[in-house]
C-alpha cells in the first residue's frame, strides 16, 4: 500500500477552495435594511427617548433638551447602518451561515434540518420596498435561528424554497418541485363571517383603554364622569319615562355590540385578507394579510397536535375553526408561525383537511368513549359557592331583590350536565383525541408518534371518587389551546388506558 504524497496538500487546496467558495456565495441584506433596523429599535427606546425629552427639558436651562432624543436617533441610525455593514448570509451545503459583527464577531451555522418553521412578513412599509423579513425558527429555541431585517422579496422567497427543499433532503437546490397545491381559499365574505364571529373586537378596545390609561390614569375616569353627566342630564331635562330608559340603554347596549363587531370584522379583515392554505410536498405554507402580508410554512411533520373549535356562534354560522401546534417554541408574535390552518370553514371542510393531512389517523371512524353522566357535580362545585357568597354580600347592602343572583346555580347546574354528556375520548390506531365543551366545544387531537409524555394525576377528590385525570404532552404545546387530557375516568379504565399508551409509546419512534 502506497500514500500520496500530494493528498493532505490536496484536502487543504479543496478545504480552501469550499472556504472561498463559501465566502464568495456571502450575500449582504437589502440596503434599506438599516432603516426597518432603525424603526425596529425605536419602537424598543421610544420610552426612554420620550423621557430623556420631558426630563431633559425641566434640567437644561441652555435650550440643549430637545437635542438630546436627536443623539439618541443618531446613535440608533449608526447602529443600523452598521448592522447592515456587518451582516452577511450564505449557504454552504446542506446548512447556512449567518457572520454578523466586527469587533465582537458571530458565526452562526444552521443545518436545514433543523429548521421547523420559516415565516416571511411584509408589512405596508415592506411592500412598498418590495422587501421582506425573513425569521427561522427551530423547535425548543426561545430566539429565532436567524432573524434578515430585510431581503429583497424574491431573495426571501428562495430562502424559503431553499430551506424547504434542503430541509426535505433533495440533493440540489435547483431540483424542480411541483407547484404548491391549494387546500384552502377564504374569499372576504367568509373573512367577514370570521370577524362576526370573533371577539377581536373587544381586544382592539381593550389595548385602546391600557393604551389611554398608560398615557393618563385619570383619562378614562374622567371621559366616563363627563359623558354619564352629560346623557343623565340630557336625560332629565326630556323627563324620560322608565320605558324610554330601558328602551335607551337597550340603544346603547346594541350599538356597542354592533360596533364591536365591526372592529372585529376590520381587523379580520386586515389580518386574514386573502387567506391561502397550500401544500408543497410535505410542507404547508399559509399566506395572509391585506396591507401587512404574512407567509409562514412548516414541514407537516413538525404539527405535534390538532384544536378543532366550535363556539355558538360558529354553529349559528355552520363553521368551525381549526388550529395546529408546531414544534416550534412560543413566541411574543403569534402571527408569525404557522397555527391556524383554517380559521374559518364548514365542517365538512373541516373534517376533509384533517382527513388529507391526517391520511392514517381515522379520523371520521374514531368510536367515542363517553363519561358516566355523574360526572357533572364535578364541574358544577368548583364553582358554586360564588353566586350564594355573591348574594349574601350584596343583599347585605341592597336587600332581597339581590338574591336573583342565586339564579345563576341552576343554570351553572344545567350547563355542566351539558358538558358532561359531552366529554368523551376516543384511541384509534394512529390517534388519540378528547372532546369537551358544550357552549363552547373543542376537539383535540394528536398523533401517538407525537406523544411525549403520560402523567396519571389522582387529586383527593379523584382518590374519593375512584376516578382518575391522563394527562398527554407534546412537543411546542400552544399557551391558548386546550391541554390533550382525559378528565374523570373511573380508575380501572384510567389504568388500562394509561397501560396501552405507554406500550404504544414504548415501541414506537418519537416523531417530531
Amino acid at each position: 500500500m502506497t500514500t500520496d504524497p500530494a493528498a493532505p496538500d490536496d484536502v487543504a487546496t479543496a478545504d480552501a477552495s469550499t472556504a472561498a467558495s463559501a465566502a464568495d456565495a456571502e450575500r449582504r441584506l437589502h440596503p434599506m435594511s438599516w432603516l426597518f433596523v432603525l424603526l425596529a429599535q425605536l419602537k424598543q427606546f421610544i420610552v426612554p427617548l420620550v423621557a430623556l425629552l420631558v426630563f431633559g427639558q425641566r434640567a437644561d436651562n441652555n435650550g440643549m433638551h430637545e437635542l438630546w432624543p436627536l443623539v439618541g436617533v443618531g446613535v440608533l441610525a449608526l447602529l443600523s447602518v452598521w448592522q447592515y455593514f456587518t451582516y452577511r448570509y450564505g449557504v454552504l451545503g446542506d446548512r447556512l451561515v449567518v457572520r454578523s459583527g466586527v469587533l465582537h464577531r458571530s458565526l452562526r451555522v444552521i443545518p436545514f434540518a433543523r429548521i421547523h418553521n420559516v415565516a416571511v412578513q411584509q408589512s405596508l412599509l415592506h411592500r412598498i420596498f418590495n422587501v421582506a423579513e425573513v425569521r427561522l425558527e427551530s423547535a425548543g429555541g426561545q430566539k429565532p435561528e436567524a432573524e434578515m431585517r430585510v431581503l429583497r422579496l424574491d431573495d426571501a422567497l428562495a430562502l424559503e424554497t431553499l430551506v424547504r427543499r434542503r430541509g426535505a433532503g433533495s440533493a440540489s437546490a435547483a431540483q424542480v418541485v411541483d407547484a404548491p397545491d391549494v387546500l384552502l381559499e377564504l374569499p372576504p365574505g367568509e373573512v367577514i363571517r370570521l370577524g362576526l364571529i370573533s371577539n377581536r373586537g373587544l381586544i382592539v378596545v381593550g389595548a385602546a383603554f391600557a393604551g389611554l390609561s398608560q398615557f393618563s390614569p385619570r383619562l378614562l375616569p374622567n371621559l366616563f364622569e363627563r359623558w354619564g353627566e352629560a346623557l343623565f342630564g340630557y336625560a332629565d331635562a326630556q323627563a324620560f319615562s322608565v320605558g324610554e330608559y330601558a328602551l335607551a340603554g337597550t340603544s346603547l347596549v346594541v350599538a356597542l355590540v354592533l360596533l364591536l363587531r365591526a372592529l372585529s370584522v376590520a381587523l379580520a379583515l386586515l389580518q386574514y385578507f386573502g387567506f391561502r392554505l397550500s401544500e408543497q410536498g410535505r410542507r404547508l405554507t399559509v399566506e395572509r394579510g391585506l396591507l401587512a402580508r404574512w407567509r409562514t410554512s412548516a414541514s407537516r411533520r413538525r404539527i405535534q397536535a390538532w384544536t378543532l373549535r366550535e363556539g355558538v356562534l360558529h354553529r349559528l354560522f355552520k363553521r368551525r375553526g381549526l388550529e395546529v401546534d408546531t414544534a416550534v417554541a412560543e413566541q411574543p408574535d403569534q402571527q408569525r408561525s404557522l397555527r391556524e390552518v383554517a380559521p374559518i370553514a364548514t365542517p365538512e371542510r373541516c373534517d376533509g383537511l384533517i382527513e388529507h393531512l391526517l391520511p392514517q389517523g381515522g379520523w371520521p371512524t374514531l368510536e367515542w368513549r363517553t363519561l358516566p353522566p355523574a360526572a357533572w357535580w364535578r364541574l358544577f362545585l368548583p364553582g358554586a359557592w360564588l353566586p350564594p357568597l355573591l348574594a349574601a354580600v350584596l343583599a347585605w347592602r341592597f336587600g332581597a331583590c339581590a338574591l336573583l343572583v342565586l339564579l345563576w346555580l341552576p343554570w351553572s347546574a344545567f350547563k355542566a350536565r351539558q358538558h358532561a354528556r359531552r366529554i368523551a375520548y376516543a384511541l384509534g390506531d394512529e390517534l388519540v383525541a378528547v372532546r369537551e365543551g358544550w357552549w363552547s366545544r373543542h376537539w383535540r387531537f394528536a398523533e401517538l408518534d407525537k406523544l411525549q409524555s403520560l402523567d396519571l394525576v389522582r387529586s383527593p377528590v379523584d382518590r374519593r371518587c375512584g376516578t382518575a385525570t391522563l394527562w398527554m404532552d407534546t412537543a411546542g404545546a400552544g399557551a391558548l389551546a386546550p391541554p390533550l387530557r382525559i378528565r374523570f375516568l373511573p380508575d380501572a379504565d384510567a389504568e388500562a388506558l394509561y397501560r396501552r399508551l405507554s406500550t404504544e409509546l414504548a415501541r414506537r419512534r418519537l416523531r417530531w
